[in-house]
């Protein structure tokens, strides 16, 4: 099995190996069936500077049994008296979204969403999407699994409440039409403890299927979201929302705008910091050099002719002579000059001039 390192989407946008962190607002149903939120929503991801925004579609009769549509669903969260109708209240059409798409597209986001059903699907692909989303619950529904790779699009697939056998299976099942797959770690724990998060199955992903690898993190916080990047992560999903307060059980797990904008912000930075991948003495630390590490310096008044020994000698700074990396150096050897106290010591003091020219070279 050949390794994949990175995916291009058909508009030419890379995601993996080499890459900024591909940043996406997963805006779900926290759009409450409302268009002029979904709008705004849109609007404010494209503004906290993320590249991609992702929606959910359903179709309720093709999601649920007539059972689960007419069961009763009276909670805090509910938005209508059953199930269905809960769900059908959370719903934009496909029409919506495809204004959804036009609007984000403008603002410079990707745009795709994640089908729960084969209608959906249909209607997502419809849109001409550069991408398309498996969500967790969806790893075993091999017939979808199978529709979605047909499609030929990239697949972005999380993990959540899924064995290995299970990802192993869908895997198997998208390759055999092609390989253009990223895989998100996630645990679909809504909000996730960070006992629970596990970044490190990412590598185990990374090994076993050799495909990008991602996170979807359900975490309050920033933090893990941050660390899955410095590990290697080629895409960071969170839920977005507007108003955490709002009615919704994604909620309580979703980021407000600030958040995100800082969310993508920290990302940046620690894109930043694992540039460099040797160690190296850079310019501005040659100069903090200067001042703060110390130099060998006398410590007493000597006169010429004297040979040193550790009593005669001691460190300070700034660095204006011979560094004490050469303490083993200087001692024994001869004065050519009288020198006075905490006066710094120099190479061409020393009457040993053999090691005046071993050493003058590492001297600062």
């Amino acid at each position: 099995m050949a390794h994949v390192t990175s995916i291009t989407l058909p508009g030419g946008r890379q995601i993996g190996q080499g890459q900024p962190c591909f940043i996406v607002a997963e805006v779900g149903n926290n759009h409450q069936g409302d268009m002029t939120q979904a709008r705004r929503m849109v609007e404010e991801a494209a503004k906290a500077g993320v590249q991609a925004v992702k929606f959910q579609k359903r179709h309720t009769a093709s999601l649920l049994t007539r059972a689960g549509r007419e069961a009763p669903y009276t909670g805090p969260n509910s938005f209508g008296p059953t199930y269905g109708a809960h769900r059908d209240a959370l719903e934009l059409s496909a029409a919506q979204m495809a204004e959804l798409k036009v609007l984000a597209e403008s603002l410079g986001l990707v745009f795709f969403a994640s089908a729960w059903d084969e209608v959906s699907l249909d209607e997502m692909l419809g849109l001409g999407m550069e991408v398309i989303k498996i969500c967790s619950a969806d790893v075993v529904n091999l017939p979808l699994v199978r529709k979605v790779a047909a499609s030929g699009l990239p697949v972005i697939m999380s993990t959540g409440m899924s064995s290995l056998e299970d990802v192993d299976t869908a895997v198997a099942a998208i390759r055999e039409r092609h390989n253009d797959i990223i895989l998100l770690h996630c645990n679909s724990s809504y909000p996730c403890l960070e006992e629970q998060i596990g970044l490190p199955v990412m590598d185990t992903l990374r090994e076993r299927y050799g495909v990008p690898v991602g996170y979807s993190g359900h975490e309050r916080g920033l933090a893990p979201s941050v660390a899955a990047v410095a590990l290697g992560a080629c895409m960071v999903e969170r839920h977005f929302t507007l108003d955490k307060t709002q009615i919704g059980t994604d909620h309580k797990a979703s980021l407000e705008p600030a958040e995100l904008a800082q969310l993508v912000r920290m990302i940046r930075e620690v894109e930043a910091c694992m540039v460099l991948k040797g160690k190296r003495v850079f310019p501005e630390e040659q100069a903090a050099a200067k001042k703060l590490r110390k130099c060998i310096v006398f410590a007493r008044d000597l006169p010429a002719g004297h040979v040193l020994t550790e009593a005669d000698l001691t460190t300070r700074s700034p660095l204006d002579g011979i560094s004490p990396v050469h303490w083993d150096e200087v001692l024994g050897a001869a004065l050519l000059r009288s020198v006075k106290l905490e006066e710094p010591l120099q190479w061409e003091y020393l009457a040993v001039a053999e090691r005046q020219a071993g050493a003058a070279s590492l001297s600062k």
